[in-house]
């Protein structure tokens, strides 16, 4: 049985999460991500259940080792974990939600003791081929309460029986076991090759609840990827040969 905790959640697009734990109670959370946590909190750091749990989280897209921060003290304390990107945490009490969910690589941020994170396969090759996030997502089982991060603003969709809807593959989070994932291609020659969507679209059919996101992980890492190399570019040839990375820097937006 998982660990009760309550918790609440600060910021807006930067995210924080403080979790209280009451005497012997703790919480489950990646290495790296702690931000600051009361005195009498003793940190674990362990494979979480041997070397197979340690390998099977790192297929997922974790780390090897996991820290449990566990309050060893006689009143409440507490502890905070900082969201990697911006975007929005999302709590899942697995209790409400038949007690399983599944991730996109990367999702987990925390979780009670007691929740486990599992590794999911896509159930067809397309999916699993052309679905972006691959064959392998995430799965949490347990009865308490889990958290996971996204980018940018998240939607959540509540289908009903045999609803569908189509999605950019980097958008899907997390969505029920109740729901159909699939990978639909995109027809037409124009659609594939100018559409700048992708070619494939992962179709969720209902029943169940997805969640979606605005800003994945991967559009802002390649937009920044993108800007870096145009600056650097400008930096080093500047404008017509002329400037070098003052005029290069001005055009391109910079300020002095």
């Amino acid at each position: 049985m998982s660990d009760v905790v309550d918790y609440k959640i600060y910021g807006d697009d930067m995210q924080l999460i403080e979790i209280e734990l009451d005497p012997d109670e703790g919480v489950r959370a990646e290495v790296g991500a702690m931000m600051y946590m009361s005195d009498n909190i003793e940190m674990q750091t362990s494979t979480g259940g041997g070397l197979f749990k340690g390998f099977k989280r790192m297929i997922t897209g974790e780390s090897f080792f996991i820290t449990t921060f566990l309050n060893k003290g006689k009143g409440k304390a507490h502890v905070a974990f900082g969201a990697p990107y911006p975007g929005k945490i999302i709590p899942l009490n697995l209790s409400k939600i038949g007690g399983t969910f599944i991730c996109q690589k990367d999702a987990f941020l925390c979780a009670a003791q007691g929740i486990e994170i599992e590794i999911a396969f896509t159930k067809r090759f397309g999916a699993g081929l052309f679905g972006g996030e691959g064959f392998i997502l995430q799965r949490l089982v347990g009865d308490g309460l889990a958290f996971v991060h996204a980018g940018g603003t998240i939607i959540q969709r509540d289908l009903a029986a045999n609803e569908t809807l189509r999605v950019d593959t980097g958008c899907l989070v997390a969505f029920a076991p109740s729901v159909d994932y699939d990978i639909q291609f995109v027809g037409g020659f124009k659609n594939a090759l100018f559409g700048g969507e992708g070619i494939f679209l992962a179709k969720m059919t209902g029943p169940g609840t997805i969640y979606l996101q605005s800003l994945p992980f991967s559009r802002l890492a390649d937009r920044i990827w993108a800007a870096a190399r145009f600056k650097q570019k400008g930096e080093k040839k500047g404008v017509a040969g002329l400037g070098g990375g003052l005029l290069g820097g001005l055009l391109g937006g910079d300020s002095v």
